[in-house]
């Protein structure tokens, strides 16, 4: 039995081998279109999570606690990338696992990890979210990026451990190809269905009703505290739900100042009137709608993940209870794209934060501009010719320390 494998998705009953692959051989043109499409998603799994670690290691002004989880996500997804699609594309292709017995266990096993690091993730997410919108000054103690990392750590760990059976039961498994030669296929034999319902539960469903209810308790939170802002707003009394800093600093973001020309800048000391600015709000109100576009990426993001992942859970659990129909149904392309699908989350949030977070884009900016010097790190070091300063509705603070 088999789950989260890397398989010849042309094989699906060793028993009925010759038959199987008369009847799911793809066309000349479905491969050419598979392999457009793994090639595609894996350069943009690659390079858009390779983008999204870069920019939060840079810049440190954008390591929140919520991003420190997007940061372990992008991690996440770039072992799925790197260790899984080529070693399932090649061997589909080829008809035949050509790369041993010992990267058939490591690469069933890194996805394994990816799975459950992502869906551990995001489930940290969603309470982070809940925790610092629903109850901000109870968070407040502990709701840390020393707190995030240990949490970050232990999902890793969790994973590490939940995915041991992987590399056990992996195993290549000989066949007959068509032209009479033996090829192997990587396989994930288990011999109960008891780890397919376990994994449907540990990773799938319970994950889900928390995912769901923390999100729904927090968008309900959002809606009455805006709500009950804009009723207020007339009486022009303005406080502080939570402090800028429990909120991960959602009401800021980067903003270039403008300027006319070209000024002097003394090496060791910075001018902030010609630097990039980090503007930040006191308004509750500002606050509360930064905070609920964050929630809409959020949930967006945990949706496009049970989008692509839901298929091959699926998949899986009706192959523990009914192999031989969904072998049938299910063999050559469906199972092929099913997979593809699966692997498209990894590409997914990095177009996510592009198109819904002003300051990722910003972040981008500032990390690869031709004029990097002029951005600081965020912790008080500036370079000859640059340096961040944060504006807040009281003052402007520049960085100028040598």
């Amino acid at each position: 039995m088999e789950t989260f494998t890397i398989h010849d998705i042309l094989l699906v009953k060793s028993g009925q081998i010759t038959r199987a692959f008369s009847r799911t051989c793809l066309s000349d043109m479905n491969q050419t279109v598979r392999i457009v499409l793994y090639v595609f998603i894996f350069l943009l799994s690659f390079i858009g999570n390779s983008l999204i670690i870069t920019v939060l290691v840079r810049n440190r002004r954008m390591r929140t606690v919520t991003n420190l989880f997007l940061l372990s996500l992008a991690v996440s997804d770039l072992m799925l990338c790197v260790f899984c699609m080529p070693f399932t594309l090649i061997p589909n292709l080829m008809k035949n696992f050509i790369f041993g017995t010992g990267m058939c266990k490591v690469a069933t096993y890194f996805m394994g990890i990816s799975v459950s690091v992502s869906t551990l993730n995001l489930v940290a997410i969603s309470l982070e979210r809940y925790s610092a919108i629903c109850n901000p000054f109870k968070s407040r103690t502990w709701q840390t990026k020393s707190h995030a990392a240990k949490v970050i750590t232990a999902t890793w760990v969790v994973s590490f451990l939940l995915m041991l059976p992987y590399p056990i039961g992996s195993t290549l498994v000989p066949f007959m190809r068509s032209n009479n030669s033996t090829g192997n296929m990587c396989r994930l034999v288990w011999s109960s269905d008891v780890m397919y319902v376990f994994l449907l539960l540990i990773l799938f469903l319970v994950p889900g009703i928390i995912m769901m209810t923390a999100y729904g308790l927090t968008s309900l939170e959002l809606y009455r505290g805006i709500k009950f802002e804009m009723a207020n707003r007339k009486s022009n009394k303005e406080y502080g739900i939570s402090n800028l800093k429990n909120g991960d600093g959602d009401g800021c973001y980067l903003q270039p100042s403008k300027r006319k020309r070209p000024e002097p800048v003394t090496p060791g000391f910075s001018n902030p009137k010609s630097k990039l600015r980090r503007v930040c709000s006191n308004s509750p109100t500002a606050n509360l709608m930064a905070k609920k576009r964050v929630i809409r990426m959020l949930l967006v993001i945990v949706g496009l993940f049970f989008l692509c992942w839901t298929p091959i859970f699926v998949v899986n659990a009706w192959r523990a209870f009914d192999r031989r129909s969904a072998d049938r149904l299910l063999s050559g392309a469906p199972i092929s794209f099913i997979h593809l699908l699966s692997y498209t989350s990894a590409c997914v949030n990095p177009i996510v934060y592009c198109f819904m977070n002003k300051r990722f884009r910003q972040g981008v900016l500032a990390t690869f501009s031709c004029c990097r010097d002029d951005v600081d790190e965020a912790d008080g070091n500036t370079r000859s010719s640059g340096t961040l300063t944060r504006l807040t509705d009281t003052s402007i603070r520049g960085s100028a320390q040598a």
